[in-house]
């Protein structure tokens, strides 16, 4: 993987139309991490590529009625088999965090980078997750100024609105994953 003007190379894009540029062109320093299904504690559909191109269908599902007229995205989804979605390119503002701040700063949509995980709060997430959550975050590292410190979840940065990633996200494991030696992790025990 590679990024080329925000988009990672080979993987499926489908954009967003929930997305516009940067207060003053700022490069991206924080990556929050998300929660998503659709319907809730469901996997696999059509649905999160439908909510962040606003064409989900009010009545697909009795939920839908609650979120299809959000105008949200996020830069990338990692579906449960670890395939990586891209809506947004990285240098653009995609409008995940809403209502927010970090360390103090409001408007994280400013200055950080979401990727969602298809999930549940409370269900474990995939190996496959990990790795690929891993391989990005290692990307985005190479070209913005996000740090392993500057890397929270959504509850952090909104804690009074949402609870995604949730207790099922193992912020150990993906720490672990992001040290030099874990190239070649173990995956006999990934809580090593």
């Amino acid at each position: 993987m590679q990024l080329i003007n925000g988009w990672i190379s080979g993987v499926k894009r489908v954009p967003s139309p929930y997305c516009d540029d940067r207060p003053d062109h700022e490069a991206p320093s924080l990556l929050v991490v998300h929660g998503i299904s659709l319907p809730p504690g469901q996997f696999g559909g059509p649905y999160i590529d439908r909510l962040f191109t606003g064409t989900l269908k009010p009545d697909e599902h009795p939920f839908f009625q609650q979120v299809y007229r959000l105008r949200v995205s996020a830069h990338c989804l990692i579906r449960r088999d670890g395939e990586v979605v891209q809506y947004v390119p990285f240098d653009k503002r995609a409008w995940h965090a809403g209502v927010s701040a970090y360390a103090g700063r409001p408007k994280c949509n400013d200055f950080s980078i979401g990727i969602e995980l298809e999930g549940a709060d409370d269900l474990a997430y995939t190996e496959e997750q990990y790795d690929k959550l891993a391989q990005l975050t290692r990307l985005v590292m190479q070209d913005y100024p996000v740090t392993p410190e500057r890397i929270t979840g959504h509850s952090d940065i909104a804690p009074d609105r949402k609870t995604d990633p949730g207790p099922g996200f193992s912020w150990r494991h993906y720490r672990q994953l992001l040290t030099p030696r874990a190239a070649g992790h173990n995956r006999e025990n990934p809580a090593l």
